[in-house]
């Protein structure tokens, strides 16, 4: 398929790649305020979900003795089980404040992802299922648009909820452990994540817009070749020896379909949450400039070693 047209006024800040670097380290709130206005075609990052997953993912000022710990058993149940996000034992008035808090802190970033985007320009988000609704309202609070919610089902999740009758035979009731039997204590296996789709707004039409900024429409046809379809449920898994390198790293696939249905060739990528660098390994592959923050030592040096070396980008 032939390119779309040449791409309108893209940033000449020298750390997009392919001819800059690609990525910077630090914190990305304080890093976007760097680049200039309208200088993005697409925003798309995996941010932190603010469920306690590890010390960077816990966005709130609650001291719950339980944040981060894990039960006897849970301990025993090894690497399937690392971290708790939640407490055990009721939830308090400061629990019940996370989720306004995982506003305040989105919102600390979303005006600055409005700004140094185009008009017309996407926002593609993963936010976790607990708290995206909580992502969704600070975005267009900052002033974007909403278009629509993307499910991407995983081939494999690991499915942690208790049985209940465990943890009354623990306690010598087997009466109740009976009368229990098929209950469990947390959700269903969660095979899907939700992907958060929203845009800038633009003056006037689609089409006028994307004759002045070239975004603003999707590409269909080339969404439809990585999954055979255009529905906006959609099924991807990590390649062999691709994960590894981070918790909650992504398909590099998955990555590629989003950003092609959004951008064009030549146009500039931005994830402000790189972890270890899926979406620019994605952007380079497709002929996009593309830039990354990231704060981890560790996740900036897998950054580095996968856009200096592409044959190890499918790791």
């Amino acid at each position: 398929m032939a390119d779309a047209e040449p791409p309108t006024s893209c940033s000449p800040d020298d750390r997009f790649g392919p001819e800059g670097p690609g990525h910077v380290a630090g914190d990305c709130v304080e890093l976007i305020r760097d680049l200039p206005d309208e200088s993005v075609h697409l925003v798309l990052s995996d941010i932190p979900y603010g469920i306690g997953a590890d010390a960077w993912d816990v966005l709130h000022d609650n001291t719950n003795s339980a944040l981060l710990g894990q039960s006897p058993a849970q301990g025993r149940a090894g690497a399937v089980f690392k971290r708790r996000g939640k407490p055990i034992n009721g939830w308090s008035e400061a629990d019940g404040n996370i989720p306004r808090e995982y506003y305040a802190w989105c919102a600390t970033w979303a005006r600055e992802w409005l700004r140094v985007l185009k008009p017309g320009g996407s926002a593609v988000v993963f936010a976790g299922r607990r708290y995206a609704p909580r992502c969704v309202t600070a975005l267009e609070d900052a002033g974007f648009n909403f278009r629509d919610m993307l499910a991407w089902l995983r081939p494999q999740a690991v499915h942690r909820a208790q049985r209940l009758s465990i943890v009354f035979e623990r306690r010598g009731d087997a009466a109740r452990a009976r009368r229990w039997a098929g209950w469990r204590l947390g959700n269903l296996r969660p095979t899907f994540e939700p992907i958060i789709w929203c845009f800038k707004p633009y003056r006037v039409t689609i089409a006028d817009n994307v004759i002045e900024h070239a975004v603003g429409a999707y590409n269909q046809e080339a969404f439809a070749r990585y999954f055979d379809h255009v529905d906006n449920v959609i099924q991807c898994g990590l390649e062999p020896r691709e994960g590894g390198l981070h918790p909650n790293q992504k398909p590099v696939r998955l990555m590629k379909a989003l950003i092609e249905l959004t951008t064009a060739p030549g146009h500039n990528v931005l994830d402000p949450f790189a972890g270890s660098g899926t979406t620019l390994v994605a952007a380079r592959e497709l002929r996009r400039r593309y830039l990354g923050f990231e704060r981890d030592a560790a996740h900036v040096e897998a950054i580095r070693e996968r856009l200096a070396h592409p044959q190890c980008s499918a790791r």
